[in-house]
């Protein structure tokens, strides 16, 4: 696979569009400005204060009286699973399950984005850990062991004996060696808590405290026991479970709305950024253009595309969401920005690159990404959310359009790329031509839409020197024909600019002087 993908980032970085330039809440608060993104190191292996057998050592140290009368049954299992390909790492996944790429019950010497289990190739999959109830149903076939049989007593449905099951667990922590987990109590003397909180991102081109970064999982554990909630459109969120010992806090960019954003250093499906530790009550966060470069990207990238997950849904202007589970990946060291949608299997399913991949293709397809956005040397908010959201247009355009449709787009864009000496978008002459150039009309068209109603009506616009003219649908926007109607013409025959007019005419008859002025005003 490592090959393959070598193959592939040229045409990763070929297929680019200039998009980004063409001329108080509860939770105790943390830095943003020193967050670790290389590999986490793990220490020596601790022991698990929620096995069966830790609790019970537990319950027999602060109630021998009543602990022979309490049997104590495994509420959850501890295991690990070995996906061998795209297709049982997906499957684990849709099941419902929350797979975590290192080991809970290790110390963590060094925190990071990611885990990769040196044992095992560095282009295979790793080891994914999971905590699960004794009843779930596994899904067949896929290599798995069981670590440990769990009691965690908030899943109890019982409080039998009146046992203080908050003391017996932190009892648990002592009796292991882990009582340094144990913080001092919180929230009025209060030994426990549920975890919330609120994240926000700042634009510095928009007043206020920042705003929520929307839509995101905030991830928390402390050995086996985990929490997990999404933010909500200010940024907010709320664990529904208490905890009463020093956790570990996590954001995962793999958004509700269905996008994931990644690239560490190895190829996952989302980025996480570790927030630290921190308490029971939670914590929160202000990222801005100051903080850690990755983190606020990120958090940009991730608030760009819920605003345009949005968008997709409003009555008067809809249009076709992005696909599934659309992958968007960031580049710190390019500048330049491309939709290839090749994990939807452009360039990869039946063409001369699929050929070559051969029995490869599958695994090719689980990482690379549908969206990669360069954002080398962008400092401000404004111009990566321009950029972000006219990648996401492309993405909308090939969920209407299809394969065949982006293969002859991208396959343009690569070739005249290399004839015209890296001029970008080629002279607009040749084979797939129309394809860019209908691709790019739509794509700059929303991203000024888009931008001005953010930023107001003085706000910058983009594309309007190259050889096509995104000018055309601004012109026919501001007479009448909203985003709705222009993306309802952007059918899979309507390969160059002339066929989007005769297009556009048939649909809106009633604006076809319109029409007429606006491609003949912007005609080369």
């Amino acid at each position: 696979m490592k090959t393959s993908l070598q193959f592939l980032m040229p045409v990763i970085a070929l297929c680019a569009c200039s998009a980004l330039d063409d001329g108080a809440a509860p939770g105790a608060s943390v830095t943003a400005e020193n967050v670790p993104h290389d590999m986490i190191v793990l220490g020596d292996r601790l022991e698990d204060p929620y096995s069966v057998s830790n609790i019970e050592a537990a319950l027999v140290s602060l109630y021998p009286s009543k602990a022979g009368r309490i049997d104590l049954k495994p509420t959850d299992i501890y295991v690990r699973f070995l996906p061998r390909n795209e297709t049982e790492y997906d499957s684990l996944v849709s099941s419902g399950i929350h797979l975590t790429d290192h080991p809970l019950d290790y110390e963590i010497v060094r925190e990071g984005d990611y885990y990769h289990d040196p044992a095992l190739d560095e282009d295979a999959i790793t080891w994914q850990y999971a905590v699960l109830k004794p009843d779930f149903n596994i899904p067949k076939g896929i290599p798995y062991e069981l670590l440990d049989e769990c009691y965690i007593s908030d899943a109890a449905v019982t409080r039998a004996e009146d046992i203080d099951w908050e003391a017996v667990e932190q009892e648990a922590f002592r009796l292991t060696g882990n009582d340094a987990l144990l913080p001092p109590p919180v929230r009025g003397g209060k030994t426990s808590a549920k975890p919330s909180g609120r994240l926000l991102v700042v634009d510095g081109r928009v007043e206020g405290e920042g705003e929520g970064i929307a839509g995101v999982k905030v991830s928390c554990n402390t050995f086996v026991k985990f929490a997990h909630a999404y933010t909500d459109s200010q940024g907010y969120y709320a664990m529904d479970r208490e905890f009463s010992t020093e956790l570990r806090y996590r954001i995962v960019f793999q958004n509700e709305k269905g996008f994931g954003i990644g690239l560490n250093k190895i190829l996952v499906p989302a980025s996480s950024s570790t927030l630290g530790k921190a308490g029971p009550e939670g914590v929160s966060l202000t990222v801005d253009k100051d903080s850690d470069r990755r983190l606020f990207t990120r958090s940009v990238v991730n608030n760009a595309a819920w605003n345009y997950f949005e968008s997709c849904s409003e009555r008067d202007r809809k249009i076709l969401p992005p696909p599934a589970n659309t992958r968007i990946w960031l580049f710190q060291a390019l500048d330049v920005c491309s939709t290839p949608m090749l994990q939807q299997g452009v360039l990869i399913d039946d063409t001369a690159i699929g050929n070559f991949l051969g029995d490869f293709r599958k695994t090719v397809k689980m990482f690379l990404p549908d969206i990669t956005l360069g954002v080398k040397d962008i400092e401000d908010y404004s111009t990566l959310y321009a950029g972000t959201v006219h990648e996401l247009a492309h993405a909308s355009h090939f969920a209407q359009v299809g394969k065949e449709y982006w293969n002859e787009y991208i396959s343009y864009v690569l070739r005249s790329f290399a004839e015209s000496g890296g001029r970008m978008y080629g002279l607009g002459a040749g084979e797939g031509s129309g394809h860019c150039e209908v691709g790019e009309m739509w794509g700059y068209y929303v991203q000024n839409r888009m931008y001005k109603e953010r930023y107001g009506d003085d706000a910058h616009t983009f594309g309007t020197s190259y050889w096509f003219r995104p000018h055309v649908l601004l012109y026919l926007d501001e007479r009448g024909i909203n985003r709705s109607g222009i993306f309802k013409a952007l059918q899979p025959e309507v390969t160059d600019k002339k066929l989007l007019q005769d297009k556009l005419r048939s649909l809106y008859p009633e604006y076809g002087t319109i029409i007429g002025q606006a491609f003949e005003r912007y005609d080369d």
